[in-house]
């Protein structure tokens, strides 16, 4: 696989002809993780922020469910901990989770100092809901089910009014920059903007919260800005990524035919919503202790089986024993949403399906969001910090990216940096021999390919296969040059596919979200985390942390 493992982005510029701006921290990603770095960032430097699309576009705008967090007398951080663990199916760092479960209800109660609204109980506290996987109820939303609109506007209206931050909207970036002499650091960015076109940004620290890669998959709840551009971009600055072979699906996506797949929030079934087949029959109640509420990969994996039984392409929501106005109340924006489809819940089953949600694996980092290329940070869902295992507990990521991004900026702080001196870079790149495939094919070919092999359920005889299938459309999308960011993304996603497939090959077990069919049993000689590195071909066998002390 020569084409994914020793080539770089191939980029036509010669850089002293390149504006050049300086920066003392870069954060690329303007989600939760990104926007909560920069704000903390900016008590001690000056930082910029790149938003690939506009600022608001992101997983964490489109977020439905909630933020997790310990804040009942009746709840307890070991509680919110154990269940973290338990949906982690024996791949969580301890240290992880812990700090992110005993510092959850300080980043809420600083999300409320910064005037985000949440829904209220009757005596005036936070509204506290249950969701899949959790033992008590923990999830603070806004507006039923627009936590992720609220929390979006809430930092962005932050990030605005703090000064030393630079938001440039619309910037893509494109590839990271490294010095030279053989330490691997980390110095910034090259990005592209349709005004500007391509311009080095220099940093001394440099932080990924770029978001996912749900658009490696055909069905997927994602937006369309989630290519796995700061995974692909870690790999080619020789950053490790682990447990890409961990990708959650949501059980529960709008299965209408010719439309997106759009989330309904796992909320539904924490407020009592059923899951039925074609002939009104519950059928996880005999599957799980937890029927319903099961973790997200166990209900995912259901779905299929069942439908690979009965032969339909679609199961239901039935939530027409909710009390009169109930749904309406609660979930006003899915409501909405349904009604655009002539989908009334309080008379009609609700049809749904699984789709691609979660990027669980991603760029290896510590407790405090380093990676091992020098000068270079991670958090949020680009990130593998070991605080979702095999398996994201629901409503976790949005508090990860809290906790975490925090964490980053302080990291940051805490590290030297050496300044950054202005590089004269020459890219000498010769157009590609080989004939031309179009863009939209091979990225409406792979993510199909993903989607049928490398889903909720894969097979050791297929996965090869999958391999081959890249290493063609390789060929052509890995030698082309390209000047605008829709090859860019699609050289990700290639990138991205190919690393995510070897992955689901090496691990030969069934664990968390990964199913191998012909493996269906989970190994204990194989609860470790899988890392990858672009300067050697076969992945690397990580201890997990099972340490229950507090972490640093």
């Amino acid at each position: 696989m020569r084409t994914y493992h020793d080539r770089r982005l191939l980029i036509p510029f010669r850089s002293a002809l390149l504006p050049q701006i300086f920066t003392d921290v870069l954060v690329i990603g303007t989600g939760v993780a990104g926007l909560r770095t920069a704000i903390e960032a900016a008590r001690y430097g000056d930082v910029i922020v790149l938003a690939k699309e506009a600022v608001d576009l992101s997983n964490t705008s489109w977020a439905q469910g909630g933020i997790a967090a310990v804040l009942s007398g009746e709840d307890t951080v070991e509680s919110h901990v154990t269940d973290t663990l338990d949906a982690g199916a024996g791949l969580c760092d301890a240290a992880a989770v812990r700090a992110l479960v005993a510092e959850g209800p300080r980043e809420i109660a600083q999300l409320l100092e910064w005037g985000m609204r949440l829904d209220r109980a009757a005596d005036g506290s936070p509204a506290l809901a249950l969701e899949g996987g959790h033992r008590h109820a923990r999830i603070v939303h806004s507006d039923g089910d627009a936590t992720g609109h609220e929390l979006a506007r809430c930092l962005i209206e932050r990030t605005s009014a703090t000064r030393g931050v630079r938001v440039f909207d619309r910037c893509f970036a494109v590839d990271l920059l490294r010095v030279s002499d053989g330490s691997g650091r980390v110095t910034g960015a090259l990005t592209w903007h349709p005004r500007h076109g391509l311009q080095i940004i220099w940093a001394r620290a440099t932080v990924l919260a770029s978001g996912g890669a749900g658009q490696v998959y055909r069905e997927t709840t994602n937006p369309k800005v989630a290519t796995g551009d700061g995974l692909a971009m870690a790999w080619r600055a020789g950053a490790e990524l682990t447990d890409l072979e961990f990708f959650q699906f949501h059980p529960t996506a709008l299965y209408v035919a010719g439309a997106g797949r759009m989330l309904i929030s796992e909320a539904v079934r924490g407020e009592g919503a059923h899951l039925v087949d074609q002939r009104g029959e519950r059928f996880m109640q005999g599957l799980h202790p937890m029927a319903e509420l099961a973790p997200r990969d166990i209900v995912s994996k259901s779905i299929v089986r069942h439908l690979a039984g009965s032969g339909g392409s679609h199961v239901f929501l039935d939530c027409r024993h909710f009390a009169p106005g109930r749904f309406a109340e609660r979930f006003p924006g899915l409501a909405r949403m349904l009604a655009g489809f002539d989908i009334d819940p309080t008379r009609d089953r609700i049809p749904v399906t699984p789709a691609a949600h979660y990027m669980i694996g991603g760029v290896r980092t510590d407790v405090s969001g380093r990676t091992s290329a020098p000068g270079l940070y991670a958090c949020g869902e680009v990130a593998s910090n070991g605080v979702h295992g095999a398996n994201r507990l629901a409503s976790n990521s949005l508090l990860e990216g809290l906790v975490f991004g925090r964490r980053v900026a302080e990291s940051i702080v805490r590290d030297a940096h050496p300044e950054v001196l202005p590089r004269q870079l020459v890219s000498e790149v010769k157009t590609s021999a080989h004939g031309e495939l179009d863009l939209a094919d091979i990225r409406s070919s792979l993510r199909s390919a993903m989607w049928r092999n490398v889903g909720i359920e894969r097979s050791g005889a297929t996965l090869p296969d999958v391999l081959r299938m890249f290493e063609f459309w390789g060929r052509y999308g890995m030698d082309e040059v390209f000047d605008s960011p829709e090859g860019w993304e699609v050289q990700n996603l290639l990138t991205v596919g190919v690393l995510m497939t070897r992955a689901a090959l090496a691990r030969n077990e069934s664990r968390g979200t990964h199913q191998r069919t012909d493996a269906p049993a989970t190994d204990a000689a194989q609860a470790h985390h899988l890392s990858w590195a672009i300067d050697r071909m076969e992945p690397a066998a990580l201890a997990v942390d099972a340490a229950a002390g507090a972490a640093p």
